[in-house]
């Protein structure tokens, strides 16, 4: 076998044209990465504009630049990948959301929340389900029954990234831990609905098929859910008993950030609910082993986090702008203008229908189960749910791509008008219904007094982020149980404390006797064992043990 030296050298030559375009590439979008910060940090006082709205801008300007000087040719510097956006950029967002989420709302609304983002989720992805059925085969598409129930799915999934942009969770509590927490779950529950429709044969729809997905939604999100919990428990078991940070402060950093990576790929690994298992992980995280590290430690790792997530959001933004002028795609459905934009408008009008379909009914059988007035979604408030739910982005994006295209790319016509109108769809919702979300915001509600109210016993500064699972420290036993059908434990400090003292108190106030039942377990069982406020490992001199110090004689004063 001879050796062809002149075939060997063309390879090379090729292979380092293929390195320097990469390079040129990379450069190119940290370039953009950064003008999107600076110009996003110019912005930040503009009532209407936010950074994820400025990255897909300056992604759009930026491949209308590229087509120009391609000639017509490619648009993006890199093909949208759905692994890239599940493996790299979703993860520490939404472990971020978990970290660093204001636990005592979201666990205080964690009934509601499930509500909107699971049973309002299924409500949406049947919605748009039939819509999409009754319509598109009117419009001769082309499409089959699973494809029909995938957009089902694909249109159901929130944008939680956008609602971290839009919504302040310090300005708007009430409002950020509803619309987020719901975008979580209800993220996870759509890539559950959109992987159940691809794994079961649907050419014979029958009432146990249904009962199967309901099933496998079921299993696979208790199952997520305790994979996230396990994992954030190991890793403060395993640094409050080993206490890395006696010898490097590095070490217990990168336990931290590898053992919240490994939770999300557990859990892609054995097919279940990544986003769910990464933002329970955040929260057990942030209850537990945040507080058994050193001080410095948790200044980096909260900064950290914080800064993966921005980073990530960003490029997921300027992303997808780059490709949606992806030319292949529209040259594809370029035959057919008047179909792709009456399929673009029909999935806005059964998102917004969709939508609306389940955010007023559920605020209402939400608001029966409240007594306090403070406590219920009012029509204003459910209003802003309604809108700030409406934007689509890169979770609808990317299972839009793994549905219709093969390594992001399709010659079918209905392929490709399917990811073109979900490009439309995405565009015009974060761009259009995310420029509106603010003023809406300040509209319906000017003042915000009567949210905060409903947190008064809540801190809103930096010492709100290191309280335990649902808030301890701000409510005494007394103010968790006032009023009648009480009885009395030995007087605190001079007040007679209440506590519940019948199921009559589990029915009537079921949210504060399962926080404190919670908060005498975990100091009881879990704290001990796994460490959290005023449970650090001792080491003599550290700054860990003169905080633990600090803290125990606060709670014995």
């Amino acid at each position: 076998m001879g050796f062809d030296s002149g075939t060997m050298l063309e390879t090379v030559n090729m292979l380092s044209t293929s390195d320097h375009t990469s390079v040129v590439a990379i450069n190119l979008f940290v370039t953009l990465l950064c003008a999107c910060i600076v110009i996003g940090h110019l912005l930040e006082e503009n009532r209407w504009m936010n950074e994820s709205i400025t990255a897909l801008i300056i992604g759009v300007g930026t491949g209308v630049v590229i087509l120009l000087i391609s000639g017509g040719k490619s648009s993006h510097l890199m093909v949208f990948s759905e692994d890239l956006f599940f493996i790299y950029l979703l993860p520490p967002i939404i472990f971020n959301a978990g970290f660093q989420v204001k636990k005592k709302q979201f666990f205080r609304n964690f009934m509601t929340i499930m509500l909107f983002g699971a049973i309002g989720t299924l409500i949406s992805f049947i919605i748009i389900s039939l819509g999409a059925i009754t319509f598109f085969r009117k419009m001769d598409v082309g499409l089959a029954i699973g494809d029909y129930l995938a957009i089902g799915a694909i249109f159901a999934a929130t944008d939680s990234v956008c609602t971290l942009q839009v919504l302040n969770q310090d300005e708007t509590p009430l409002l950020y831990s509803l619309v987020f927490g719901e975008g979580v779950v209800n993220d996870a529950t759509s890539v559950v609905l959109f992987n159940a429709v691809q794994n079961f044969d649907l050419s014979h729809i029958s009432t146990s098929v249904a009962l199967q997905l309901v099933g496998n939604f079921i299993y696979l999100f208790i199952t997520s859910t305790v994979l996230g919990v396990v994992a954030g428990l190991l890793s403060a078991y395993i640094i409050k008993k080993l206490y890395f940070g006696r010898h490097s402060t590095d070490r217990e950093v990168a336990i931290m950030m590898l053992m919240a990576y490994l939770s999300y790929m557990l859990a892609e690994l054995f097919y279940l609910s990544g986003i769910l298992t990464v933002f329970f992980c955040g929260i057990v995280m942030s209850h537990y082993t945040w507080h058994n590290v050193t001080e410095n430690s948790r200044v980096t790792t909260k900064h950290t986090f914080a800064t993966l997530s921005f980073v990530a959001e960003i490029f997921i933004f300027l992303y997808v702008g780059m490709d949606a002028l992806d030319i292949e795609k529209w040259r594809v459905v370029s035959n057919s203008p008047k179909t792709s934009i009456s399929v673009s408008a029909t999935l806005l009008g059964l998102v917004l229908v969709a939508r609306a379909a389940f955010v007023f009914p559920l605020s209402f059988l939400s608001n029966l189960t409240k007594k306090s007035p403070y406590e219920k979604i009012d029509f204003k408030q459910q209003i802003t749910i309604w809108w700030a739910g409406l934007m689509r982005g890169a979770v609808s994006m990317a299972l839009a791509y793994n549905q219709f295209t093969r390594a992001g790319h399709t010659q079918e016509r209905g392929n490709a008008i399917m990811i073109t109108s979900t490009i439309t769809v995405v565009l015009f919702s974060t761009v259009v219904f995310g420029l509106l979300t603010k003023p809406l915001v300040r509209f319906l509600m000017p003042s915000s007094k009567h949210l905060t109210s409903m947190i008064s016993s809540e801190s809103l500064t930096a010492n709100s982020f290191v309280v335990p699972l649902l808030g301890e420290g701000q409510d005494s036993v007394a103010e968790l149980f006032t009023g009648n059908g009480q009885a009395s434990e030995a007087p605190e400090g001079g007040r007679t404390v209440g506590r519940p003292s019948s199921l009559r108190m589990l029915l009537t106030k079921p949210t504060r006797t399962v926080h404190y039942y919670w908060r005498k377990f975990d100091d009881a069982f879990m704290r001990p064992v796994f460490g959290g406020r005023g449970f650090v490992p001792y080491v003599p001199g550290s700054p860990t043990e003169r905080n633990a110090d600090n803290w125990q004689g606060e709670a014995r004063n």
